[in-house]
């Protein structure tokens, strides 16, 4: 089907005209962190605050020049990873990249070692004012910090260590196909096929997936082991006492929260039994597989094409804030998003915020489902958000990972109310409802289970050395099993989908992330729907904010408290009431109608 995004590319010249263009401004950032260096290296100890406020800004404008050389090389190399030239280029930007971070190690190493009482003073002062939080962050780190001679090794050696690992991973990703009924279809275009309302098809299109990462498994088990011990040798050299422990202090959350979070949520795994035993009845199965997960339900195949889908999502943003709405527009007018299905190109979606001079790219594979409408939202939520953070700078303008999917998945809850709200008919309303649980199934339970089957992997292999391809196997089949409490029978070919997934490779430990974005994003929503217009403007406000501040300070704002263990209890609640909600749509059908017959196969 001809969905109308086969020609949205996104137009990177508001990055750079061209190559020439971006390798002379690399070079001229490469300059100007040596001229950096020369003048404040051994210096920043010592400077007031007044100066150390002019050196920050120096320093900004370096990485400002340096991120928007390298975000225009990943995102060109994005949309082609089979190109060796885009990866040559790419390749090319982060040596120097890292060349300039060299010379600019000093100045975070130099501050960290800053006496806490003097870093305090000069962190009260209105010069330092805009940097108040990134000094805080760097002085948090100061126990993990080696020296600098060993730093910069570490970083030099990572573009041909764990970098490159990451690369090969995402080209080999990118390279594989996977062939179905006698087509050869992409990683992205043979996961679709799990949303398609036909059993066999979802069927087939589990098993070929099985069957296209199996040859490659243990160059993908490699890659895995190869991270995992390069992740275990930095930790030790750190001192972080556990594997998750660096993750925690990047999201600006403490052990004692995260640990809150995970026991919360493995607590009511019964939610997803009841959840997928409600799907299995409606689905009329005796049995829900693994490929029945994110089955559609008759109603629910719904196609939107492209200008329908700007349409739903710029509606809903703009109800909500007019300035939401405009900021969405732009990403469609000026061509800040990339949604056709070309061959090579990267699988999944993403917001780029590239550089506070610049904007954020969007990179989607679209393909017309209610999903990929939803996808749509919850990208341009992070676009908005990373559009609006712009004004706090380089070094505050990104939030930690725990707070990064707020407003994405507020977005999404935006679109799919107005869906919601605008379908009268209840077997429609229950189609819809049961999509949406399935996605808080996934961003909540799965990704938890997901974070318990990397500490399985993490804990192991620095225990017990290299592992099989099997022990992965078992770890992924074990925890998901756990999840599942028996509701959803996972076969063979199953035992191998850890292999594709990108965040245990990119960033270990993030999974989390998207449970404690899911869970805070259901409490604030019941804050807007008791608030109404007020909140919106101090909604806007948090979004503007970006990271200069803690997390649970700036979501305090809101009325919400992070550190409260019970907090995550909330989330879960309302969780717990829109299965209810469906289960009551589902006797409502039930009853106006005949039970719902068995699909295919």
């Amino acid at each position: 089907m001809q969905t109308g995004a086969e020609n949205v590319r996104w137009d990177l010249t508001d990055l750079y005209p061209d190559e020439a263009a971006l390798k002379q401004d690399l070079e001229q950032a490469l300059a100007e962190a040596e001229a950096f260096a020369r003048t404040y290296h051994g210096r920043i100890g010592s400077l007031e605050a007044e100066e150390l406020a002019e050196a920050l800004r120096r320093y900004e404008a370096i990485l400002d020049r340096l991120g928007r050389a390298y975000t225009y090389a990943y995102l060109h190399w994005s949309t082609n990873t089979e190109d060796p030239a885009r990866g040559a280029l790419l390749q090319h930007v982060r040596e120097r990249y890292t060349q300039a971070s060299q010379q600019l190690l000093f100045l975070e190493l130099e501050w960290a070692a800053v006496e806490p009482e003097r870093a305090r003073q000069l962190m009260e002062t209105e010069a330092l004012r805009p940097y108040r939080h990134y000094l805080e962050l760097q002085q948090r780190l100061r126990p993990h910090l080696l020296s600098e001679p060993e730093e910069k090794i570490l970083a030099e050696k990572r573009v041909t260590g764990r970098d490159a690992w990451t690369r090969f991973f995402d080209e080999l990703l990118g390279s594989l196909r996977f062939e179905l009924n006698g087509q050869l279809l992409t990683e992205q275009e043979v996961l679709a096929k799990l949303y398609d309302p036909d059993r066999e098809v979802r069927r087939q299109a589990a098993l070929a997936f099985t069957e296209g990462l199996k040859p490659r498994i243990r160059e993908l088990t490699y890659i895995f082991n190869t991270v995992l011990a390069d992740k275990a040798s930095d930790d030790r050299l750190r001192g972080y006492r556990t594997w998750i422990e660096s993750r925690n202090l990047a999201n600006e959350v403490s052990d004692e929260m995260v640990e809150a979070l995970i026991r919360a949520v493995t607590a009511r795994y019964d939610l997803v039994a009841r959840f997928y035993e409600l799907k299995r009845r409606l689905l009329g199965l005796d049995e829900l597989y693994d490929y029945d997960r994110y089955a559609p339900l008759k109603e629910a195949g719904t196609r939107y094409r492209w200008e329908e889908a700007r349409q739903l999502v710029e509606e809903a943003y703009r109800a909500f804030h007019p300035r939401m709405g405009e900021i969405a527009a732009q990403f469609f007018e000026r061509r800040w998003i990339d949604a056709a299905m070309t061959p090579g190109k990267r699988s999944g979606a993403f917001s780029h915020g590239a550089v506070p001079s610049a904007h954020p790219y969007i990179l989607l594979n679209y393909t017309g489902t209610i999903r990929d409408v939803q996808t749509l939202a919850h990208e341009l939520g992070h676009g908005v958000h990373q559009y609006l953070s712009r004004k706090q700078g380089i070094l505050q303008a990104d939030t930690p990972l725990t707070t990064a999917e707020t407003a994405s998945v507020f977005g999404e809850m935006l679109v799919f109310e107005r869906l919601l709200a605008a379908e009268a008919d209840p077997s429609n309303r229950l189609a819809m409802l049961m999509g949406k649980i399935d996605d808080t199934m996934a961003t909540v339970f799965r990704q938890v289970a997901m974070n318990r089957f990397e500490d399985r992997m993490h804990n192991a292999r620095r225990q017990q050395g290299e592992l099989p391809t099997e022990a992965f196997c078992d770890f992924w089949i074990e925890t998901q099993q756990d999840m599942f409490r028996g509701s959803v029978v996972l076969g063979d070919h199953y035992r191998y989908w850890w292999s594709y997934i990108p965040h245990f490779i990119h960033t270990p430990g993030y999974v989390y992330a998207y449970a404690f974005g899911e869970l805070l994003v259901l409490a604030l929503f019941a804050r807007y729907r008791q608030e109404g217009p007020d909140f919106a403007e101090r909604y806007l406000q948090l979004l503007e904010a970006g990271g200069s501040d803690w997390p649970h300070v700036l979501v305090g704002r809101l009325g919400v408290d992070l550190t409260d263990p019970q907090f995550w209890h909330e989330g879960l609640q309302a969780i717990e009431e829109l299965i209810a909600q469906a289960e009551a749509l589902a006797a409502q059908a039930m009853q106006d109608s005949q039970p719902m017959p068995a699909r295919s196969g």
